[in-house]
């Protein structure tokens, strides 16, 4: 468990981009929970359902509205989270993605060094920077080589940053494992909703990632918003899973039909959107510059990893299905409750 040190005061108000993600989403209710009144989150106009204390319609490819809400507000943090990752609208669209991903994060970076005072900035990028076809966990030092036009986007943000503002932290993450606003957009989510509506869910069995409960990385975020972490660290999960695998645990703890689950090779998915193979992020170095573990394995409990790719269909009573486990050990860490 992550023994994180007393997390201190964040220094605001604070701004959280991209809160229609789940990542976003999720510390953007973290955060305004610690301090009411004193956060800020943005959203592109397009997610307009997507409304609440705090929340700003403020898409941030319009940079004069941007600066116009940094000098309303002084912002004095800011967690980056925005990214449109949707893979085929991205292949399908590439200026788009770039208008997004790219000149984005331009105006956020302008609008931030708008400001007279510095600010704190934490960015998350991801883990499909990286094709997956080398034979080894991915470190940091690895050059980039992404298959999809979304993750060539998101290593030019992570130039972008370094090059304007090299005091800020950049963390790659993988799949952040939580509710999103549309109850569909998530890892999580959209396999429960094919499952909850008795549809199949086809996923792969040679994609692999390092997921995250949305839990650890929000006191992740919070430490890095506190303490000096410049430059880019790998932030994935302990625990390397395949698609297929995530999708098994879903199916299982969820308490769904295992017949709507299945399974093959990314090569027969199609060429577009390409897929990443095992994009295994080595996070030994955040560990390190911490002092501590960051994360919890997802799922905690060892009972919920598949053992086969059969292990849905198992009906031991050892894993008694329903959506409310599936809600209280997979949406949520149960070790919540004892982080320091």
């Amino acid at each position: 468990m992550p023994q994180y040190p007393p997390l201190t005061e964040v220094d605001l108000p604070l701004l959280v981009t991209g809160i229609a993600g789940v990542a976003g989403y999720n510390a953007f209710h973290y955060y305004s929970n610690l301090y009411p009144g004193q956060v800020i989150g943005i959203r592109r106009n397009e997610y307009w359902p997507l409304s609440g204390n705090g929340i700003v319609g403020c898409d941030i490819v319009d940079k004069e509205k941007l600066i116009a809400l940094f000098e309303e507000h002084q912002f004095r943090s800011v967690l980056s989270g925005l990214g449109t990752c949707r893979l085929k609208s991205c292949e399908l669209d590439p200026m788009m993605a770039k208008r997004v991903n790219v000149d984005g994060i331009c105006n956020l970076l302008e609008a931030i060094q708008s400001l007279e005072h510095s600010v704190k900035l934490v960015h998350l990028s991801i883990d499909l920077v990286f094709s997956g076809q080398q034979e080894k966990e991915y470190i940091e030092e690895d050059k980039p080589d992404p298959v999809t036009v979304y993750g060539r986007t998101m290593v030019e943000a992570e130039h972008l940053i370094k090059d304007q503002i090299p005091e800020a932290s950049i963390l790659r993450i993988s799949l952040p494992m939580g509710i999103s606003f549309s109850g569909h957009a998530g890892a999580i989510d959209w396999i429960q909703s094919r499952f909850m509506n008795n549809k199949p869910a086809t996923l792969y069995f040679d994609e692999i990632r390092t997921p995250q409960y949305t839990d650890c990385l929000n006191k992740l975020t919070h430490w890095s918003l506190t303490h000096e972490l410049p430059g880019l660290y790998h932030a994935g999960g302990p625990r390397a899973l395949s698609l297929f695998e995530i999708a098994q645990i879903v199916n299982r703890v969820g308490g769904y039909n295992p017949e709507n689950l299945q399974g093959c090779p990314r090569i027969e998915a199609g060429p577009i959107p390409p897929r990443a193979g095992n994009v295994t992020l080595n996070s030994s170095k955040l560990v390190e510059q911490l002092g501590f573990q960051p994360f919890d394995p997802w799922p905690l409990n060892e009972q919920y990893v598949p053992t086969s790719k059969n292990w849905h269909f198992e009906t031991d009573t050892t894993i008694k299905g329903s959506p409310d486990l599936l809600q209280s050990v997979l949406y949520k860490n149960p070790n919540e409750e004892n982080y320091h």
